[in-house]
């Protein structure tokens, strides 16, 4: 359980940390950074998708400089209009004149090329906006139905050896850091860029002493800035370990619901919750307050730097050595100086988080897929079920071999039962058949055909699967019986519901075929569960069935509704039966009976008991444990 829980603790974590740290300010700074392990190659794959937009990007480029640069201008035309008033009322004060000396036909002038250039400005940010938000949102859809089509092609080992939590966080969560970063982040660099050397540039042209001011500051905010993300990181990081704690435990504890009650542990859990959840307060409460107090350290260096703008500013306009008008817009730009630097700061932890994100999306586009379907597959035209496994040799490592040389002939309609103890092969033996997993050595054979010559969809359009795990998805109960086969009538699934006895029960539910089986199928039994997947396996007509453990988990008079329906669904079918409850396989044409991987004695019940070897020992240990706890 352990393993598990750190597991959905670590996903939970991964969730909350997400992208949307934002963008603007020091949000994000402080924060803990994941770094991916191959930066470039990552980045170059992730151009590869944005390569065929590459027009579009220029398009979102050029609106950014324009946007950009026509707010960069700005204030130097607004501290026109101020010199302009200021010289006005100045030659109005020295010559004692009462009327107006100051020039209104150039201040509407200007204050209409002054709104001219706002409304251009944000005509060209929104275009760059637009056309990115279609850009981003193209590529994120080529990521995702890749790694959908990825997700398909992929072996079964790939998903038994991940948490389903862990595979979800990266088709979602992963995707959508991408999505955020090149929606937001892209242009932002841009604006940054040409916000900083713009301004930069207007600062110089105006006064290089005053500019040699603001440069001063920048090392002192880079110094608290430094310093406040040091001491932050370590609280960013608690809170987010103790976050994925805390989502684990409340999963665990939703689940597991009724053992807790069962065993009276709520106050337990309560106090578990409490003490992770005061645990998170503090973190939470220290990473917050230690990265907010950052703004306004950096807002009182500015402010220093602005008095000394402003004081250096007014002595050199009294002398006549700067217009009035540029001091103003000295200050503007001032302000607009160190906004990018911090943005840019930002937006670096932000792309290095992107990139991590990008390279694990990658993993999974770059993990081995399946081997590939024939060319040119046999098609069988009138399948009878004849199954051969031909000197079969699997291990899930080649250093850990579990089958050795099985050797199994089943005719058609036969019932094959198998049997065993826990962890002998059993189910491995028929996720071989299915093609679940790929064979070392030998053949698997369907009527004298290699399943390997045939396409995986054709081979498995001719089984049927019954687990014990019942698989019912959130959706009307005719539509989970039809998954068996694309476009079936109604009548054809109430005839399996009713071959299968599922019918009387269904009726009985308040919207009959229609009820919505929630996420969990908790608003229906297990029997009824395993029932509609019978129905689901009838209606798809499989030439051979397979039957796994399919009634381990039901009570005895659903279990005898179970085997009845089961009896009908293999009529004229091979079927393959793994039980663990002997009694119920004594009619079976063949027993094989497994242990460590190989096929230590196969034949009727009858020849099996006479031996009185291991399935002897099984069969009699059952009813000897039966009647010893009885």
């Amino acid at each position: 359980m352990s393993s598990s829980v750190s597991a959905r603790g670590r996903d939970a974590s991964q969730l909350q940390a997400g992208p949307r740290m934002g963008f603007g300010g020091h949000r994000g700074l402080g924060r803990p950074v994941e770094k991916p392990r191959d930066f470039k190659g990552t980045t170059k794959k992730l151009l590869r998708y944005l390569a065929p937009h590459r027009l579009s990007i220029l398009a979102v480029l050029i609106c950014a400089v324009l946007g950009t640069v026509f707010n960069i201008v700005s204030p130097r035309i607004m501290g026109r209009v101020t010199t302009k008033v200021f010289e006005g009322l100045m030659a109005k004060k020295a010559m004692h004149v009462k009327g107006a000396a100051i020039d209104f036909g150039f201040i509407r002038q200007t204050l209409i090329t002054l709104t001219s250039l706002y409304v251009l400005a944000a005509l060209f940010n929104f275009a760059q906006h637009y056309i990115m938000a279609g850009v981003t949102q193209r590529v994120v859809y080529n990521m995702r139905k890749d790694v959908s089509v990825k997700l398909s092609r992929l072996p079964l080992k790939f998903f038994d050896s991940r948490t389903h939590g862990e595979i979800l966080s990266r088709v979602t969560n992963d995707v959508d850091v991408v999505s955020s970063t090149l929606q937001q982040s892209l242009t932002q660099i841009i604006s940054s860029a040409v916000t900083l050397v713009g301004v930069l540039a207007m600062m110089l042209s105006i006064s290089p002493a005053l500019t040699l001011v603001t440069l001063i500051t920048i090392p002192l905010s880079a110094i608290v800035t430094v310093n406040v993300a040091r001491r932050s990181q370590r609280f960013f990081a608690g809170q987010q370990k103790t976050l994925g704690q805390l989502n684990g435990h409340v999963e665990e504890m939703y689940a597991g619901h009724k053992i807790v009650k069962a065993f009276s542990r709520e106050r337990a859990a309560i106090e578990r919750f409490k003490h992770i959840n005061d645990e998170l307060y503090t973190h939470a409460w220290k990473a917050q307050f230690v990265s907010g107090i950052m703004m306004p350290l950096i807002s009182f260096v500015n402010n220093i730097g602005y008095i000394i703008i402003a004081v250096a500013g007014g002595i050199m306009v009294t002398k006549r050595a700067i217009a009035i008008g540029d001091v103003q817009a000295f200050i503007s730009y001032s302000r607009q100086f160190t906004q990018p630097i911090v943005q840019t700061a930002n937006i670096a932890n932000i792309i290095q988080s992107t990139i991590a994100a990008a390279e694990r999306v990658f993993e999974v586009l770059e993990e081995a897929e399946e081997s590939p379907d024939p060319d040119d597959p046999v098609v069988l035209e009138s399948p009878e079920g004849q199954v051969a496994f031909e000197h079969v040799r699997f291990g899930y490592r080649e250093d850990a071999i579990l089958m050795e040389d099985i050797n199994i002939g089943a005719k058609p309609g036969q019932v094959v039962a198998i049997v065993g103890p826990t962890g002998a092969g059993k189910t491995t033996l028929v996720n071989l058949l299915m093609r679940f997993y790929e064979v070392l050595d030998g053949r698997i054979t369907l009527d004298s055909v290699d399943i390997r010559d045939m396409t995986r969809s054709h081979l498995r359009s001719n089984l049927g699967m019954v687990l014990q795990d019942t698989w019912l998805f959130s959706g009307t109960i005719r539509d989970n019986i039809a998954y068996g086969r694309e476009g079936t009538s109604m009548e054809e699934i109430v005839k399996a519901a009713q071959a299968a006895r599922a019918d009387h029960f269904i009726r009985t539910l308040p919207e009959g075929y229609d009820t919505i089986i929630n996420e969990d199928s908790t608003n229906i039994s297990q029997g009824q569960m395993q029932l509609i997947t019978i129905a689901r396996a009838i209606l798809a007509n499989p030439v051979v069935l397979i039957l796994d453990e399919a009634t381990s988990s039901v009570d005895t008079r659903t279990e005898l509704h179970i085997q009845e329906a089961m009896r009908d669904l293999m009529k004229g079918r091979t079927s393959f039966i793994i039980a663990h409850r002997l009694s119920t396989i004594r009619n079976a044409d063949l027993i094989l009976v497994m242990n460590e991987g190989k096929i230590i004695e196969q034949g009727t019940h009858a020849e099996l008991m006479a031996r009185k070897g291991f399935y002897y020992e099984l069969y009699t240990s059952q009813f000897t444990g039966a009647n010893r706890v009885a």
